[in-house]
């Protein structure tokens, strides 16, 4: 009974598959669409994921409402432009270059560049600060200088 009781458990697991999820639009054309387009957008709940990757509730909402705005036959600029007109410029994962978005975009190369520049500018001041303090070795100093080196070559005389 044991040895019987052991095989069902055993087997058991090879009847327990899962089967392959179904994409919710009946045309896979339209899914493919839809999720080439919610990679595009964040998710207004998790906001450090895109409407495609979301398991949150709105985030099946707002997939569901591009589904149907698709069905309906409109492309894909117009539909980001409903849901930025309805939730702002934050669903959009690459905001767009608009003049309150100037400093998003290239803030980043003007702090790298500004960078360089103030490298550049201290490296030629090190440089030059270098430079004038180089002077000519004063005899005494030469000669002492040559003193400590010959001890290091010979170190027993």
């Amino acid at each position: 009974m044991k040895r019987l009781l052991i095989l069902v458990m055993c087997l058991l697991p090879v009847y327990a598959m899962a089967g392959e999820a179904q994409d919710l639009a009946k045309d896979p054309v339209l899914e493919k669409r839809m999720i080439g387009l919610a990679e595009r957008l964040r998710c207004l709940v998790c906001q450090n994921e895109s409407l495609a990757s979301s398991h949150s509730e709105l985030a099946e909402d707002l997939r569901r409402e591009v589904r149907e705005q698709m069905s309906k036959g409109m492309n894909d600029e117009e539909i980001i432009d409903y849901l930025v007109a309805r939730y702002g410029d934050f669903v959009l994962y690459d905001p767009r270059v608009k003049s309150n978005t100037l400093l998003l975009w290239f803030g980043p190369f003007v702090l790298l560049g500004g960078g360089g520049v103030m490298l550049v500018y201290q490296l030629r001041k090190r440089k030059r600060t270098l430079a004038e303090k180089e002077t000519e070795l004063t005899p005494e100093a030469a000669q002492r200088a040559a003193q400590l080196l010959n001890e290091q070559k010979d170190p027993q005389a």
